[in-house]
C-alpha cells in the first residue's frame, strides 16, 4: 500500500483521526506525558497542538541517496522528545526556535518544495508532530503532492505509534544512539532508549524493508540507520552494530558519523567535553567490518 491508496480508500483520514485522538492524552513517544495537547497543554517535548517549523529548505548534505542531485526537501520541526546535552541543533530542538503554523501551511510548504524539484520530503525530528504531519499529507495529496516521505528521527519512538505510518513513510532514517540506558538517561533524558529504539527500527524495517534505489541511485524506499560515535564509548557502538547485523541483517545501510563536537551543554558534561579521536572512530569502523556491515557510509 502507498499513501495514495490509503487516501483513496479513506484509511489515511482514519489514521489522522486516530493520531489526533492520541493528542488528547499524549502518548506519542515513550515519555507518555498524558497531557491534553488539543487543549493547549504541553509535556516533556513542549510541543503544542500546531506544528512548529524552524525551516523548510532544499538540503544537499544528507546521505547521497537522500540528497541525490536535486536535494532533499528538508522540514526541520521545533522541539524534541530528547534533551541531548550535545545537540548541534539545540536552538531548534531545545529552545524551540521556529514558527507555529497550521497543517494547511505545512501542506503548502511540502508542495512548494515539490515544485522546487526535490527528490523527497524529509521531516527532521517529526515524532511529536506525527498527527499534524498526517493531516498535512491529507491536505497536500488532492493538490498534487506525490513525493516520497523521509522520517528522519531520533529513534526514541514507540513501535505501536509508528504503525500509523505504515504505507505512508517511504524511507526511515532513524538514529541508533545508545546500546545502554545509563548514558541515554544521563546524556539525553531518554529512559528505556535501547529497548524502545530497537523495537522501533524493527518496525521500520518491517514496513519498508532494506534500502532500494532507482536507476539514478536515489532512495525510493527502505531503511538507513545513523549512528553518531561519542567520546569514551558512550554510545556502545560495537554492541549496537552487532545487534544490527544479527537482528536486522548485514545488508542494512548504516551512516557511521564522526562529526561529534561538544555543542550546547557538552563542555560541562563529564565524558563528552571533547571531539572524538581518530582511534575512537576507527574502532567503530572496525566493528562495521567485523560484523559484515558493508552497506552505507563512513566519514573521512
Amino acid at each position: 500500500m502507498h499513501y495514495l491508496d490509503l487516501y483513496q480508500s479513506g484509511e489515511l483520514r482514519e489514521r489522522v483521526r486516530a493520531a489526533y485522538d492520541r493528542l488528547r492524552r499524549c502518548d506519542l513517544c515513550p515519555h507518555d506525558c498524558g497531557v491534553d495537547r488539543i487543549a493547549g497543554e504541553t509535556g516533556f517535548c513542549k510541543a503544542g497542538l500546531k506544528p512548529k517549523v524552524a525551516s523548510a529548505n532544499i538540503h544537499r548534505g544528507e546521505e547521497p541517496p537522500i540528497s541525490g542531485t536535486r536535494g532533499s526537501g528538508t522540514i526541520f520541526l521545533s522541539w524534541c522528545t530528547l534533551r541531548c546535552r550535545f545537540c548541534q541543533n539545540f536552538p531548534i530542538s531545545q529552545m524551540g526556535n521556529g514558527e507555529e503554523i497550521s497543517t494547511r501551511e505545512l501542506a503548502e510548504r511540502m508542495l512548494k518544495l515539490q515544485r522546487q524539484g526535490v527528490h523527497n520530503i524529509n521531516f527532521v525530528t517529526p515524532g511529536h508532530y506525527l498527527p499534524q504531519i498526517l493531516a498535512a499529507l491529507l491536505l497536500a495529496i488532492p493538490k498534487g503532492f506525490r513525493l516520497p516521505l523521509v522520517w528522519n528521527s531520533s529513534g526514541y519512538e514507540k513501535a505501536e505509534v509508528l504503525r500509523l505510518l505504515d504505507g505512508i513513510v517511504d524511507i526511515y532514517l532513524p538514529d541508533m544512539k545508545y546500546a545502554e540506558d545509563e548514558p541515554a538517561v544521563r546524556l539525553s533524558s531518554a529512559p528505556g532508549y535501547r529497548d524502545f529504539n530497537r523495537a522501533a527500527v524493527q518496525e521500520m524495517l518491517r514496513q519498508v524493508g532494506q534500502l532500494t534505489l532507482d536507476d539514478e541511485g536515489i532512495a525510493v524506499r527502505g531503511l538507513i540507520i545513523r549512528h553518531l560515535v561519542l567520546p569514551e564509548g558512550a554510545t556502545g557502538s560495537r554492541d549496537t552494530l552487532r545487534w544490527i547485523a544479527d537482528t536486522l541483517g548485514t545488508e542494512t545501510h548504516i551512516a557511521l558519523m564522526n562529526q561529534y563536537f561538544p555543542a550546547y551543554l557538552a563542555a560541562e558534561t563529564p565524558g563528552i567535553g571533547r571531539k572524538i579521536t581518530d582511534d575512537e572512530y576507527r574502532e567503530a569502523v572496525d566493528a562495521l567490518e567485523e560484523f559484515g556491515l558493508d552497506n552505507g557510509w563512513v566519514q573521512e
